[in-house]
């Protein structure tokens, strides 16, 4: 099957990054004092608002390549390259200069303790070097998967993180260094993967018709339907990133080794979320053709396809944490005490994958028809049920914690099935899905 074909390179590529994060946690979890973990933990949560915050030059690169090949225009492909690559290097560039009142500002947001946050700021004013190549790898991988090249895919992320988990191994263990380590190197692993990616690149357009347009990507009227598509993905993972770190900000606020657990536990989350992912971006490039040449069967056999592989990962998942949780925490951190609290709450482990591979899934559907809106809409309700929920419930402290955020992925997944119901029932009466 075709979903299966695409799907399988980039399961295996999306499960090397939660496993690049399995390692900084092993890494740093074993050093003597669990304040390197909250350190780190921190910092990286701040860089999921910085970079993954601008993932829509991933997403939307990719729908917009993917429908582009449906309606068969060369031309549009290679452009919204140079258009997605520009954005990049711009808001690269601006990360860099005003690095300083950014870091500030997340790290007073997260308000880890004193030590924990100075170990963050030193492991933040480090990784921001990579953010031109970060991004500029973000659309990259985006253009790539339009084209249904997910084998591409693979070879970069494989790169990335192999060099990234090598290099953490050295800094840390080989040269006794601590979260500094780790964030040296992923700005090297990220560097390495954009010369690597830009000589594909340079291959892939040889095979392209047409050429850059200097009225394409000098104009700024030129980049509306970038503009518009990015800016609703763009609000829509602030969102959710503002979801996670609040969750990470109020798990700090009872005490580093609580900090320190659910970190632990929130790799767990994203092994799950990359490999249903897997099966969404194989959906979106195969739906963005679909919607390009209006197929709706092809549409409608799509997503089956996809459903169906997506509930059976995470009923492995479910299971997997289920028999071996414990066993999966103990490999990421030898800390007694970090271990005894995340044992506590790994049932909502369990739980956690039955619940959110519908807003996995139905992400991939509603990016490859980039009906963005809608995303942007379901997190900002499912936002509306978890902080009331969290208010609620802090008498049950962390458990309570982790019920909000149950909740909020629920209602989540709830809207965005109930708008994929009434856009598909519309599929079948007008000429056009939106």
């Amino acid at each position: 099957m075709r979903i299966w074909a695409l799907a399988w390179p980039i399961i295996l590529s999306n499960i090397t990054v939660p496993l690049l994060g399995l390692v900084d946690t092993a890494v740093v979890g074993h050093l003597p004092d669990s304040r390197y973990l909250a350190g780190v933990t921190l910092g990286a949560t701040l860089f999921s608002f910085l970079y993954w915050g601008f993932g829509f030059l991933r997403m939307g690169t990719t729908g917009l390549v993917a429908q582009a090949i449906g309606r068969e225009s060369d031309s549009d492909v290679r452009n919204l390259l140079g258009q997605s690559l520009i954005m990049a290097l711009v808001i690269g560039a601006l990360l860099i200069v005003f690095a300083s009142p950014l870091v500030s500002v997340g790290l007073w947001l997260l308000d880890g303790s004193d030590v924990a946050t100075q170990l963050a700021r030193e492991y933040a004013q480090i990784r921001l070097w990579s953010a031109p190549a970060v991004l500029a790898n973000y659309a990259i991988l985006g253009w790539f998967l339009g084209q249904q090249n997910s084998r591409v895919t693979l070879m970069i992320l494989l790169l990335t993180n192999s060099v990234n988990i090598v290099l953490d191994l050295w800094f840390v263990v080989g040269l006794d260094m601590n979260s500094n380590g780790v964030a040296w190197a992923s700005v090297i692993a990220d560097y390495t993967a954009l010369a690597f990616g830009s000589y594909l690149v340079l291959r892939q357009l040889v095979s392209l018709e047409g050429q850059f347009l200097r009225e394409r990507l000098l104009a700024l009227t030129a980049y509306t339907a970038l503009f518009n598509v990015n800016a609703n993905l763009f609000v829509r993972t602030l969102g959710l990133l503002f979801a996670m770190a609040f969750f990470t900000a109020q798990g700090a606020r009872q005490g580093d080794t609580v900090l320190a657990a659910n970190a632990v536990l929130l790799q767990f989350i994203m092994l799950t979320s990359y490999a249903l992912d897997g099966f969404a971006h194989a959906a979106e490039s195969l739906i963005g053709r679909a919607y390009g040449r209006q197929d709706w069967r092809e549409f409608a056999a799509t997503v089956r396809g996809a459903a169906r592989f997506s509930f059976w990962t995470a009923a492995a998942a479910a299971l997997l944490f289920a028999v071996g949780g414990n066993a999966l925490i103990a490999l990421l951190t030898g800390l007694e005490e970090v271990r005894m609290t995340a044992a506590q709450y790994l049932p909502w482990m369990v739980v956690m994958p039955l619940i959110a591979v519908w807003s996995y899934l139905l992400d991939g559907v509603f990016i490859g028809t980039t009906a963005v809106r809608e995303m942007r809409n379901s997190i900002f309700i499912g936002l509306a049920a978890y902080l009331p929920a969290w208010w609620l419930t802090q008498g049950l402290g962390n458990h309570g914690l982790w019920l909000a955020f149950m909740l909020f992925t629920l209602v989540r997944s709830a809207v965005l099935i109930y708008y994929y119901r009434l856009y598909y029932h519309r599929a079948h009466r007008l000429p056009h899905w939106r």
